[in-house]
């Protein structure tokens, strides 16, 4: 939950309230010099209008030096950031032939694997040789190898499902299955803070679409009953199905999902449950398992399971877990599936390897290691922070963890800064979230020691003295207790 002070908010708004002023006074200007110049061919409308990019115009490309930095090297917990140039006040940027070593604090590379490991690495070059970079083919064509029937198999026994399907791309993973599995007639009932594969996988099915507030199962309860009763839009027919999606952890806000009273919620009004585990499998749980497993919910009570491979596992691409008929169903009908190019199998050797890891199947306790580094590492970082006085969203257990920054100059502040002192992380703006809710993202690695950790905690607690972001007092350090014999 995010406590805005008020001082904050008014100093936000103020903020961007100068500079869409100054914006439009400068495009009005604009305007009056270029009145005379023909900008568009002769009978064409405009491409793209002055109100539809203004955003970036005016806020993002000031401050594009903070994105998209490109990297050198693997993304490990220690990487090598490409330096970039402008000559045009960020118009344009330019990359240099130097790199700065930098402290990774912005990957998803949540258990390590995104380095060269002892047990993948060998592994994944023996695949590159056997089977190639590329399939060059869709599944259903020449695109299946037994290493993608195999990762099917695996993930299904991983995650606790009868049977699996693999994508080339997460957001894909999203997009094109939800069409597939409702549509006109159907309602979807959405997390009001569902990732952006979500919410366009949601418009494109033709479903009826309604959203409930956040991580709340009494107002999802309040939006199903209200649905129920009212029936399909005009008609007022029954629904043809309903399905409720969350996410496992929220990618921008760090907070794990409600998912048992969800699912009870779920059970009460015969509504399907489709739980999307980008973030949390592999990440959180005992043995890797996701959210269900840390909550202690039966995989059997969620319909359809969504997860990519992108994060824990260090590679590419998603898939879906769901009972033997649905699987078959979007085999059948699923476009990803159809037409677009099979994954890679080295990145499928990649996963298979990684899951075998974390399973203990290699012969080694790594894998339990790992996670329990990542869970240490990930509640040691967010309590510091928390003490330090900034604002941390989420949950423990959980490695997101975002840092408010709110007001627009303290964005390209708090990011170049910290490049500056050597530590790389993410600054999220709008519109990945609310105008006024921009924010530092920070992701820890299992690969993170904790010397790492006490240096990236120095240099963010001096660039929070220095952009003003610590908005709560700090904890005062705790003294040990001295009995009066020791005194004496």
């Amino acid at each position: 939950m995010v406590r805005l002070p008020y001082t904050t908010a008014l100093t936000t708004l103020f903020s961007y309230g100068l500079l869409f002023a100054f914006g439009q006074l400068r495009d009005f200007f604009r305007k009056l010099v270029d009145w005379f110049k023909a900008k568009n061919v002769k009978g064409y409308a405009p491409i793209c209008l002055g109100l539809e990019d203004f955003y970036v115009r005016r806020l993002y490309l000031r401050i594009q030096d903070c994105f998209g930095r490109p990297i050198a090297s693997a993304p490990d917990s220690w990487f090598d950031v490409v330096e970039r140039t402008s000559n045009d006040n960020n118009k344009t940027l330019q990359r240099t032939s130097n790199t700065t070593r930098c402290l990774n604090l912005g990957s998803y590379n949540y258990l390590g694997f995104a380095a060269a490991d002892e047990y993948c690495t060998p592994r994944v070059i023996q695949s590159l040789k056997k089977y190639s970079a590329s399939t060059c083919s869709v599944r259903v064509d020449g695109g299946t190898t037994k290493l993608h029937t195999e990762l099917e198999e695996l993930a299904a026994r991983f995650v606790g499902k009868p049977a699996a399907i693999l994508f080339g791309m997460g957001y894909v993973t999203n997009s094109a299955i939800i069409p597939c599995l409702i549509g006109k007639g159907g309602l979807i009932i959405s997390d009001s803070l569902n990732h952006n594969s979500i919410v366009n996988g949601a418009r494109g099915s033709g479903a009826t679409v309604r959203v409930f507030q956040h991580n709340s199962p009494a107002h999802l309860e309040e939006v199903l009953r209200e649905q129920i009763a009212g029936g399909q839009p005009r008609t007022h027919r029954p629904w043809k199905k309903i399905i409720v999606i969350v996410e496992g952890i929220y990618s921008m806000e760090g907070e794990l999902c409600k998912l048992p009273e969800i699912i009870a919620v779920c059970k009460k009004y015969k509504a399907y449950t489709y739980l999307d585990e980008a973030h949390s499998i592999g990440a959180v749980g005992q043995s890797g398992r996701g959210v269900c497993e840390l909550l202690g919910v039966d995989p059997a009570d969620v319909d359809i399971m969504m997860g990519t491979f992108t994060k824990s596992f260090g590679s590419c691409g998603g898939y879906i877990a769901a009972s033997k008929e649905i699987i078959q169903h979007l085999k059948h009908s699923c476009p990803a599936h159809l037409y677009a190019t099979s994954m890679s199998p080295p990145a499928v050797q990649q996963v298979i390897s990684a899951i075998k890891v974390i399973l203990g199947e290699d012969g080694s306790n790594r894998g339990a290691q790992k996670l329990a580094r990542i869970r240490e590492n990930s509640n040691f970082f967010r309590s510091e922070l928390k003490k330090m006085g900034f604002e941390v969203l989420g949950d423990n257990d959980s490695p997101v963890m975002p840092i408010m920054l709110y007001n627009p100059a303290k964005i390209p502040a708090f990011s170049r800064e910290c490049l500056r002192q050597k530590v790389a992380v993410v600054t999220v703006a709008f519109p990945a979230t609310p105008l006024l809710l921009a924010r530092a993202r920070i992701c820890i690695s299992a690969s993170h020691t904790r010397e790492d950790l006490m240096k990236a905690l120095d240099v963010i607690s001096r660039v929070g003295d220095l952009v003003g972001i610590k908005y709560f007092p700090a904890e005062p350090p705790k003294i040990a207790e001295v009995g009066h014999d020791k005194l004496e």
